[in-house]
């Protein structure tokens, strides 16, 4: 079994960034300066939803699927600060050369984290190879490689399912309660902000892993209709998910499990 990544992000607005870019007094507070980056976009688009060089990223949570096992685990803060959590997920792919799996990577997730990896001076060659690295099968890579739309080493299941037409985009949540699964427990992405306010840092970190494990179960039934899966072996998959989650004994999988039924 060739390793496979899913990764989801949850972000926040980098209140230090807007505040140099536009000179603002060191008397405004966070909030402050976040309402009137919201403000501003708001005026301009009709939309709170900032830029996405402007997305600080908070937490990085994956599920890792190989031979060995499953295993699923966040980057996050405080624990580490946003260069660190970046830096850590594209060692990752370093170490591994997954394929990797996203919902809606390829709009949001993988953009927001090369814009702010840049910030940090992140270093991620593996990942930005597209024929002409020094690796041992990096001319496999011109064919195959992790930046372009349509090669599947990055699958973003998202614009892949709505044949790269973002008006037929699908909602994760909906789309995986359609198919049985728990989909998203009391939180999402517009919700993370306040969170952050409050300290509820730990939630958010919990609400990402949820949402990973959303789609790393919508990908297995991705896999079934292309028939990498059959029906038995998706089951099969299911079960062992959910034995793996059990033994994590932790609130939000125990949610989860609950919600999964």
């Amino acid at each position: 079994m060739k390793p496979v990544l899913v990764f989801d992000i949850e972000t926040i607005p980098d209140i230090d960034g807007f505040r140099r870019l536009n000179e603002l007094p060191g008397e405004l507070s966070d909030d402050e300066v976040a309402e009137l980056a919201f403000q501003q976009r708001r005026a301009r688009t009709g939309s709170d939803f900032l830029q996405l060089h402007l997305q600080r990223v908070v937490t990085i949570s994956c599920v890792l699927r190989t031979m060995e096992g499953f295993k699923v685990w966040s980057l996050s803060e405080p624990e580490l600060n946003e260069g660190a959590v970046i830096q850590r997920f594209f060692d990752g792919i370093e170490k591994f050369t997954p394929q990797i799996v996203s919902w809606n990577g390829g709009g949001f997730d993988l953009p927001v984290l090369h814009y702010r990896g840049m910030l940090h001076g992140v270093a991620a060659p593996r990942y930005w190879d597209m024929g002409e690295g020094d690796y041992a099968d990096s001319r496999d890579f011109k064919w195959n490689n992790y930046i372009s739309r349509y090669h599947t080493r990055h699958l973003d299941l998202m614009d892949l399912l709505a044949m790269y037409n973002g008006r037929a985009n699908a909602p994760l949540d909906e789309l995986a309660k359609l198919f049985g699964f728990p989909g998203k427990l009391g939180m999402d992405g517009s919700k993370v902000w306040s969170a952050w306010q409050e300290g509820r840092i730990a939630e958010i970190r919990d609400y990402c892993e949820t949402d990973v494990v959303n789609t790393y179960l919508v990908y297995n039934r991705f896999r079934r209709m292309r028939g990498e899966l059959t029906a038995e072996e998706e089951i099969a998959e299911l079960d062992f998910v959910k034995n793996q989650l059990a033994r994590l004994d932790a609130p939000h999988w125990r949610e989860f499990l609950a919600a999964w039924g």
